[in-house]
């Protein structure tokens, strides 16, 4: 199916098992040990690789001696770039090669790759490599290098520049104003599982027991990398502990394990350690924010402009879009955002936790909240002011919007009506006690997807896709929508991912992903009613399936009498003018309450409420666990996360979990999230929207909002740490 019009009353409308807040299919697995991740999977003659990272930010490999490391114990190959093969080439998104020369272009590229009987043997063998290196001079701080930033001209993302009426004009008159700059730091996508591969091969055929987010294009890249045909390699990944955006490209890992099992004839198997995830695979860039806002003295958006400085390899066009969701989430007739690249001798930056909002609302919830206080206005009726009516740049409708819903209810839950505006005024002992929100918005994107289902004789329906569950609860919401669709209960679907030779499917990642397989595994369900239907002489429009059974008026067959040796369907899902004729968003809004110690400037989060909109919700208990881990997030973005780098020689310092530090049990409060009943026929077959990164986005300023209100201290530099609240906080009488 195309998405070129409205979808119409459907089977799921009738309430049943979809939108049911049932326990994950897999849980069991997972908890018992059973589900087996990329590094657990067991082979036989397998052999083990360790990267040895380059030690400098830029230049050249002077030499390198590896005979010491070939000569200890267990040793099957050292891996440099002298004996590597060649690979293909391309942006990070189309290739990986790596040790292809002797240029390093960041810390911690992969220059030497040692592969032994046992973990410990290659690791013990790679402090043997002996590396010497001509230094040149790089430029790893963003701050430094603003002069060479340049316009990327992603393939794939939207133009980086947009520009509506005459935004310089309007916001000179405006009669009230406010230009302010924030700025994001470095960050790592933390997810628990590291990155692991193991790589064997068939005679031509590779076949990789990998962690990867989106298979389908992680087996052209490594086709691309490896300059072999794409139906020669499969990608199998069927369960993954956690990516967050770090494992939707293939990284070195992948490329390394497949090389060196090649040429040794025998499986070799990696997984990065934690120090080296922070510089061998990719992370978010910080920015620079500068965000404008002119208004009349009503409060009326005049004048709206969001200008963002992020930083990439010299060689990327990938930019951290923090000015996207500006283009449409509030009205406005003059309006210009753009954003700006800088090339940088770093690791790559790449898409990372709802990349683009994530960040950029920190920046604008914030300056929202900042000319609410200008103009004496609440910042919720600020934002019901300036709702739009269609896209104001685009100008096109919205598929569906119920943001000032979410800010009313949310507000009614929170006590919103109890806040007191004057900064400082609450007072809980030695705490400063304040309220902030923010609005949320994530695009809802619709990428290609199919899916087979098929009904064996025992009545078990097995569905496959190369779709990928990274914890979501993906399996679960697949196999509540088969059982609705056949009128069979969750415990006779199977449903089996993770595999390239499944068919294709978008993966995990962008909040593309349940709507996409599950739209495709919608149409795969149609198809298969539709044949079993005509098999029992019956209307497929008229016919109901239940309890296993279809009927139609009076009659009525068993499934299982009507599939012979099994029966099977296939579905797929297309973008088509949906997403072009309409303006496809998620929303919700935050609220927290936190206490500043008036003394040491310590930030307690005391508790947080988000309340979103996302279309059909398709389980309640997976899609409130979604959105209350995005909302644990935006605490870390506010409160926490930051990779420090070392502006002399491009590295990340703080590069293990000991020191880069994500929020645990004791900074998380009192949290909940709630979704207000919607459909949108616009999405897709579902009327579902996404939900897996709408949580974070609004989550850090609603509580850097909170912040000002207890203590009155604006903070525009993530996060918000003591020393950047001491010095601002009020004298004590």
């Amino acid at each position: 199916m195309e998405m070129n019009s409205p979808v119409g009353a459907n089977v799921l409308d009738t309430p049943g098992i979809v939108g049911k807040p049932i326990d994950r299919v897999d849980g069991p697995l997972k908890v018992t040990g059973g589900a087996r991740y990329a590094y657990e999977v067991q082979e036989n003659n397998v052999l083990y690789g360790f990267v040895v990272e380059a030690s400098i930010g830029k230049g050249r490999i002077k030499s390198i001696e590896t005979r010491a490391a070939e000569k200890a114990p267990g040793v099957a190959l050292v891996l440099t770039h002298r004996n590597a093969p060649a690979q293909g080439t391309g942006n990070h998104r189309e290739a990986h090669p790596v040790l292809t020369g002797p240029q390093v272009t960041g810390y911690g590229q992969p220059v030497a790759f040692v592969v032994a009987n046992s973990f410990e043997e290659a690791r013990a063998a790679a402090y043997l490599v002996n590396v010497k290196y001509d230094r040149s001079n790089g430029k790893y701080a963003l701050r430094a290098n603003l002069n060479e930033a340049r316009v990327p001209k992603p393939s794939d993302a939207p133009a980086a520049d947009s520009a509506v009426g005459d935004f310089a004009i309007a916001f000179a008159s405006a009669p009230v104003q406010l230009d302010v700059t924030y700025t994001t730091p470095l960050q790592s996508h933390a997810m628990m599982e590291p990155h692991a591969t193991l790589a064997m091969w068939d005679g031509d055929k590779l076949m990789l027991h990998t962690a990867n987010q989106m298979l389908n294009q992680g087996q052209q890249v490594i086709a691309t990398t490896l300059k072999i045909p794409v139906e020669n390699v499969r990608l199998i990944s069927p369960f993954i502990g956690g990516g967050f955006g770090g494992k939707l490209w293939v990284n070195a890992d992948a490329i390394l394990a497949a090389i060196a099992s090649r040429q040794l004839k025998r499986p070799v198997k990696i997984a990065l350690t934690r120090q080296q995830i922070f510089h061998v695979t990719t992370h978010r860039s910080d920015t620079i924010q500068r965000v404008r806002l002119g208004t009349d003295r009503e409060g009326h958006i005049l004048a709206i402009g969001h200008d963002v400085f992020s930083g990439n390899l010299p060689s990327e066009q990938t930019y951290e879009g923090a000015a996207l969701q500006t283009r449409t989430l509030y009205a406005g007739p003059n309006r210009l955002t753009r954003h700006r690249l800088a090339p940088l001798d770093i690791p790559v930056a790449s898409s990372m936790r709802a990349p683009g909002e994530s960040v950029g609302l920190m920046a604008l919830e914030c300056a929202m909240d900042e000319i609410a206080e200008k103009l004496n206005l609440d910042p919720i009726e600020l934002r019901v002011l300036n709702e739009p009516s269609e896209d104001p740049e685009k100008h096109i409708p919205y598929s569906s919007r119920h943001l000032i819903p979410c800010m009313q209810e949310g507000a009614r839950r929170f006590g919103w009506d109890k806040r007191n505006p004057k900064p400082g005024q609450v007072r809980d002992g030695r705490w400063l006690v304040g309220i902030g929100m923010a609005a949320a918005t994530r695009g809802n994107p619709l990428l290609l997807s199919k899916a087979n289902v098929r009904l064996g004789p025992d009545g078990t329906c097995t569905v496959r896709m190369a779709m990928t569950d990274i914890g979501t609860g993906t399996y679960t919401i697949l196999a509540q929508i088969a059982a609705e669709m056949l009128g069979l209960p969750t415990e006779r679907i199977q449903v089996e991912l993770g595999d390239t030779s499944f068919p294709q499917a978008a993966g995990s990642g962008g909040s593309w992903g349940a709507g996409s397989s599950g739209s495709a595994l919608f149409e795969a369900c149609n198809a298969l009613r539709e044949k079993l239907a005509r098999t029992a002489g019956m209307d497929p429009a008229t016919a109901r399936f239940a309890n296993g059974s279809i009927a139609s008026g009076d009659q009525s067959r068993k499934l299982t009498d009507l599939v012979g040796v099994g029966m099977d369907a296939d579905g797929e899902i297309r973008p088509g003018r949906n997403n072009k004729d309409f303006s496809q968003q998620s929303y919700g809004a935050h609220f927290a309450e936190v206490g500043v110690d008036e003394d040491t400037g310590e930030v307690r989060v005391r508790r947080m409420l988000g309340v979103f909109t996302a279309g059909r919700v398709l389980n309640a208990k997976t899609a409130r666990s979604q959105a209350i881990g995005g909302m644990v997030f935006g605490v870390g973005a506010a409160l926490h996360e930051e990779m420090t780098l070392d502006p002399r020689f491009g590295y990340f310092v703080n590069h293990d979990l000991a020191e880069y530090h994500v929020p645990v049990h004791a900074d998380i409060p009192d949290i909940d999230a709630v979704f207000l009943a919607e459909l949108d026929d616009q999405s897709n077959p579902l009327k579902s929207k996404g939900i897996g990164e709408l949580g974070i986005c609004g989550a850090g300023a609603s509580i850097a909002n909170a912040i000002y209100n207890a203590c009155g201290a604006r903070i525009r530099d993530y996060p918000v740490t003591l020393a950047k609240l001491l010095s601002r906080l009020p004298v004590r009488a």
